[in-house]
This record gives structure tokens, C-alpha cells and sequence, in this order.
């Protein structure tokens, strides 16, 4: 047993009388369950499969069987998933524009196998028709394998936002990092703040990122405070109310706060939080938009972020709204065009 005070500070049951599990060293499970079934109807149904042969569409997810959760023991994060899905499908041949339909089945998607070797099986009703059911058995699948990796990836990303545990790191050792630029990632880098108190009292650290977007700085700026394009970024419903003391909520309720200061085109600042960081603790984000040549530079300072919520954090502005922004400005280019 270690003497007291010399402990992994993650582990700081010493400053609790009632011994909680302080950031989840111990064992937790978070039930994932509903929000996969959610996120499996939304990236399977929809599906377009086209070829030489026609136009087939995946429709409705017909059968979902199974569960899912998320577990973090010791700063690990451990999946379980297994499900039994059926989908439907339609589509017409393009030479005599004759309709068919039948059904998708994946008997067992779960941690123990790769999505490549995963089972799909394709069936057609009854009739002609098979050059439509050969083209949803090689594209189709291949659309199928995608969406379920889509799938796979907001599970360990989106959904796992809070769960990722500090790594075991002296009081005081330097937490910063730094990358070299990579794509149109200028920089990406935290710097210590042992006890930067926000809110609850809790060791903090603050995160500064940059990212460069092809797009003017007032159309960023746009992007972050106009409601129909928060939540085609996001792609959830979003409460935006642009004003200083306005509401900020995204991603089904895992990010909320206020919006603090506006300079539109130029800066914002929030009162931010992720629903699995203490209660009532929030950091604060400032967004500083900056022109360039034909693009914009948006600079990132996020201070008061939980140790314990560093990675997961990190990873939310990175891939929940770099990433996706980036995406948004690329098809609202290729719709101009």
C-alpha cells in the first residue's frame, strides 16, 4: 500500500468521506444500448447502392436485437456489442425498370470479429429480378461494412465523451504535448494548470488548438452561432440563442453552456461543459477567428477542463467539430458548384 499522499492521484478516496469512485478508476459500465440503436437506424438506413444494374435503397432497420456498453477500469476503455440486425431493401432494374425488394440480415455483429469478416446476407423475394440482388451483395455490402464502421467510430468517439481516464502523472508533471502540423492542422497543444479552479474544485488543464477552414472568418463565425448550421454540423438538434447570457446545447444534451462574449466575425467566448464532467463545473472556451488568404484560422483555448476529461475533450472539439465542420464547408462548396 502506498503511504499516504503518494498514491495515484487519480485515486483520491483519502479526500472523500464517503470513498466515491473518484473518476472511474474502478470499474464502470455505461449502458450504450439505446443510443447504438439510435445510431444504427441513422447510418444504415438511407443507403443508396447504384450500378450497371440499377438502383437499390436500404430502407427501414426492421429488426434490432442485442445490447451494448462501454466499461473504464484502471483508464481503459472496454467495448461489448452484439447485435442481430435485418434491413430492408428496394430497387428497379435499369434496363426494364422493374422493382424488387428483400432484406439485409447481420446475424452477429460484436467485438469478436472485424467488420470485414463480419456475416451479411442478402436475400430477394421471390421472382426475377437477381442482377439486383448480385449488385446488393458486392456494392450493397460494401455500403453495409461502411455504415457499421461509422457506426463502430461514434461508439468510441462520440459516445465515450468523459469517459477516458487521466494517465497516471505526478501532481505538478508536465501534461503538454506537442504535434506537428498534419493536414490543415497548424497546431495542437495543452499546457499544465495544476489547479485552475472552475467551478468544482478539481485539478484543470487548458487545451489550445488551432485549425485552418477553408471558408472567410465570417461564415465561421456563422457556423458556430446560427442554429440550422450548428445543427447540420452536428447533426442533432441544437439549442443556439446567440446573445451574451444566451443557451448553448449540442449533441443530444453532451455539451451545454452559454454564450459569454460576441464579436461577430472575430470572437466568441462560452461557458462550457460535457454532461459527464462534475456537476456544475464548466471551462471556458474562447474562439478567436482569424482571415487568411482565401481561408480562416480559428484558434482554440479551452481552460478549466478536468484532468480526467483532457483526451476525451480533446477529442470532441477534434473530431465532433473540426472534422465535421470541415465536411460541411466541403459539401456546401460542391453544392455551389
Amino acid at each position: 500500500m502506498a503511504k499516504w499522499g503518494q498514491g495515484d492521484p487519480r485515486w483520491i478516496v483519502e479526500e472523500r468521506a464517503d470513498g466515491t469512485n473518484v473518476n472511474n478508476w474502478h470499474w464502470t459500465e455505461r449502458d450504450a444500448t439505446s443510443w447504438s440503436k439510435r445510431k444504427l437506424k441513422e447510418v444504415l438506413e438511407g443507403l443508396v447502392v447504384e450500378g450497371e444494374a440499377g438502383r437499390c435503397e436500404i430502407g427501414d432497420l426492421k429488426h434490432v436485437e442485442g445490447e451494448a456498453s462501454c466499461n473504464s477500469r484502471k483508464g481503459k476503455l472496454i467495448f461489448f456489442y452484439e447485435w442481430n440486425l435485418r434491413l430492408s431493401w428496394k430497387g428497379t432494374v435499369k434496363e426494364s425498370g422493374e422493382k424488387h425488394k428483400g432484406s439485409v440480415e447481420i446475424p452477429n455483429l460484436s467485438e469478436e470479429n472485424e467488420v470485414d469478416d463480419t456475416e451479411i446476407n442478402v436475400s430477394k423475394k421471390k421472382g426475377e429480378g437477381d442482377v439486383l440482388k448480385d449488385l446488393m451483395r458486392t456494392e450493397g455490402t460494401t455500403k453495409v461494412r461502411e455504415a457499421l464502421r461509422d457506426y463502430l467510430k461514434a461508439l468510441k468517439t462520440e459516445f465515450t465523451l468523459g469517459m477516458i481516464l487521466p494517465t497516471k502523472a505526478p501532481a505538478g508533471q508536465e501534461l503538454a504535448t506537442e504535434r506537428k502540423p498534419s493536414g490543415s492542422t497548424v497546431q495542437d497543444s495543452v499546457t499544465p494548470q495544476s489547479l485552475d479552479m472552475v467551478g468544482v474544485k478539481i485539478p484543470t488543464v487548458r487545451i489550445h488548438m488551432r485549425e485552418v477552414f477553408n471558408s472567410p472568418a465570417d461564415e465561421l463565425y456563422s457556423i458556430f452561432t446560427k442554429k440550422e448550421l450548428v445543427q447540420k454540423f452536428s447533426k442533432c438538434p441544437a439549442v443556439i440563442e446567440a446573445e451574451k447570457g444566451g443557451k448553448l446545447q449540442m449533441f443530444e444534451g453532451f455539451v451545454s453552456g452559454e454564450y459569454t462574449e460576441l464579436v461577430p466575425s472575430q470572437r466568441l467566448v462560452l461557458k462550457w461543459r460535457c454532461r459527464s464532467w462534475p456537476d456544475e463545473h464548466y471551462a471556458t472556451v474562447a474562439l478567436n477567428f482569424q482571415d487568411l488568404v482565401a481561408q480562416s484560422e480559428l484558434e482554440l483555448e479551452c481552460k478549466g477542463v478536468p484532468v480526467s476529461h483532457e483526451e476525451s475533450t480533446r477529442q470532441c472539439w477534434k473530431k465532433q467539430y473540426f472534422e465535421e465542420i470541415h465536411i460541411l464547408l466541403q459539401q456546401s462548396k460542391d453544392s455551389m458548384e
